[in-house]
């Protein structure tokens, strides 16, 4: 399990598991951000608490942020999959660094291509010091 939490403590969240990948997209939103995403579905793998205020990006996601520190916390599809699940992906650099250090960074290309891009063997440590 991994768990996070904005600056000043008002947002946590927690990963049950470990995730596969942190992924780094370059897309207009997430470039800003800086973000490092863990994806699975609300009340799955992943749950969050506290307050959050969201920036609503189209008809399709929205960035959850603390409204008291502003840290990025997670973001969640709009889009309800089959179920009535939806998918969401928490900010991984919300964590202790020895949380996430050996995890792989997957790119995705959400800019030009809107596809994931091969792993180059790097890991969270690799771009934390």
């Amino acid at each position: 399990m991994i768990e996070g939490s904005c600056h000043c403590g008002l947002v946590r969240w927690r990963f049950e598991g470990i995730p596969e990948g942190a992924t780094a997209c370059n897309c207009t939103v997430c470039r800003r951000y800086g973000a490092l995403w863990a994806y699975d579905f609300e009340g799955e793998r992943i749950h969050v608490s506290g307050p959050t205020r969201a920036y609503i990006r189209g008809k399709m996601i929205e960035f959850h942020f603390c409204p008291t520190c502003s840290c990025i916390a997670f973001w969640r599809s709009q889009i309800v999959e089959e179920g009535g699940r939806l998918r969401m992906a928490v900010n991984l650099r919300l964590t202790e660094p020895d949380a996430v250090l050996h995890i792989p960074v997957d790119h995705f290309d959400g800019l030009r291509r809107f596809e994931d891009l091969p792993r180059d063997g790097r890991c969270v440590g690799d771009y934390w010091f």
